[in-house]
């Protein structure tokens, strides 16, 4: 007969030691990912992602209580990734002596970083299960949306406070989160959108600095109420 400290570790098999759980939990968020990226979320099942995951099934449901929260915790895990790649590039936009230098290295930067397959295809599963999901798309937009305008208003404001002569009224404060999902509209939705309708995404890379170019030249003279460079 087994004895009571016996039981007591059997039941506890399942557990992770604690300084094991960001393991387990960042094999949880691989597994999701590649599950859904392979089947889409209506075909992905919590099962083929825990033996993928090598996890058991009660682990995960008690992070997740369904499938829709385990979809939107691996976007929210991309979107942390390129956030704190957004929010270490700041230091190198001082390398630009104006500030339409700077925004072009953070400009190209955001491209780059969104501009990948991983995260093109994790959009285009929201984008794809938006009817039977409305409020997961509508949840993964939003996420999206605010996350990234949320590091370029930082970086907006930063700018502002180095050339302070050039604020003007655009870049007051409480008009700094507004400005800056326009500039995210104008910088990586066109580029984006063709992404998510089949072109090739190597390709659209190759039309990056051409096309922050382009943005960031609108963006500064509709800023400044004059015209872009030809």
């Amino acid at each position: 007969m087994k004895s009571r400290a016996g039981k007591r570790s059997a039941g506890r098999a399942g557990r992770p030691p604690r300084d094991q759980a960001g393991e387990v939990e960042e094999r949880i968020l691989d597994a999701a990912q590649s599950v859904f990226l392979e089947r889409g979320l209506e075909g992905a099942s919590v099962d083929e992602i825990a033996g993928v995951a090598r996890a058991g099934k009660p682990t995960i449901y008690a992070r997740y209580p369904h499938k829709e929260a385990l979809f939107i915790a691996v976007m929210e895990r991309m979107v942390q990734r390129r956030t704190e790649i957004m929010a270490a590039s700041r230091l190198s936009t001082e390398s630009g002596s104006t500030i339409e230098e700077r925004l072009t290295v953070f400009a190209t930067l955001i491209l780059k970083t969104a501009l990948v397959d991983e995260t093109v295809d994790l959009v285009r599963v929201a984008v794809a299960e938006s009817r039977r999901f409305p409020e997961l798309a509508s949840s993964v937009h939003r996420l999206v949306r605010e996350r990234g305008a949320k590091e370029i208003a930082q970086l907006l404001g930063e700018l502002a406070e180095s050339d302070d002569k050039d604020r003007g009224p655009a870049l007051a404060p409480d008009r700094l989160l507004e400005l800056a999902r326009r500039f995210a509209e104008l910088v990586i939705q066109p580029v984006m959108m063709r992404a998510l309708f089949g072109e090739d995404v190597a390709a659209l890379q190759t039309e990056i600095g051409s096309h922050v170019q382009q943005a960031v030249d609108f963006f500064v003279a509709a800023r400044h109420g004059g015209s872009a460079r030809s």
